[in-house]
């Protein structure tokens, strides 16, 4: 049962939201414009709000449902093995969203469907991880910045200021940090060279 959740937790991840998007209502592959990556961010950058908007928030709905699909379980809700699963569950959907099967394995950095998974497992290190990227988002105007340092604020407030006991809660935590990282090496290439782009938040480009 456990392997079937998985597995519908990779294909949840694994629906390529701005690609499917942008190639039904616009003719364009975000990926070949912009960062070249399949998320939400650059779909703004690329097709502006009113595609923007629904690939956020879809992507964000791939994570919670992939949490979710936990309570089909026999696991005791509440438990540590429960939580677990969902952390199973959420990492599929995430692995989904970055090789999605649908889109020859070519997705997106991950950051909104993360947010999905932390919001339902443990919201408020994700509240106040969100803070962090609003606080910065306002002062630098720039997304990739903004997504590294509240990933990077993940696993310190859910271990140290919330005190987290849950030792696959903790890796977890950290795994997260390291992949925001990790996928936004580009970003940090072009932030040294002061070449990364920053967002206007108050017109958006709109097609």
């Amino acid at each position: 049962m456990v392997t079937v959740l998985v597995l519908i937790a990779y294909l949840l991840g694994s629906i390529p939201t701005s690609v499917w998007i942008g190639k039904t209502f616009y003719n364009i592959d975000v990926r070949e414009f912009g960062s070249g990556n399949a998320g939400a961010t650059n779909t703004f950058r690329v097709l502006g709000r009113s595609a923007g908007i629904p690939v956020l928030i879809i992507d964000i709905i791939k994570g919670a449902l992939s949490v979710a699909l936990s309570y089909f379980s026999t696991f005791e809700i509440g438990s540590n093995a429960f939580v677990d699963l969902q952390l199973a569950l959420g990492v599929a959907a995430l692995i989904g969203h970055i090789f999605p099967i649908f889109a020859g394995f070519r997705g997106g950095k991950g950051v909104a469907t993360i947010l999905g998974i932390v919001i339902c497992i443990v919201p408020t290190a994700c509240a106040l991880s969100l803070l962090v990227f609003l606080i910065c988002l306002l002062s630098s105007r720039i997304v990739s910045l903004s997504s590294m340092l509240a990933g990077v604020s993940f696993p310190i407030f859910l271990n140290i200021v919330l005190g987290n006991n849950n030792p696959i809660l903790l890796v977890f935590s950290i795994i997260v940090a390291l992949l925001l990282i990790v996928t936004h090496r580009k970003n940090i290439k072009r932030l040294l060279k002061k070449e990364e782009s920053k967002v206007n938040l108050f017109t958006v480009k709109n097609k």
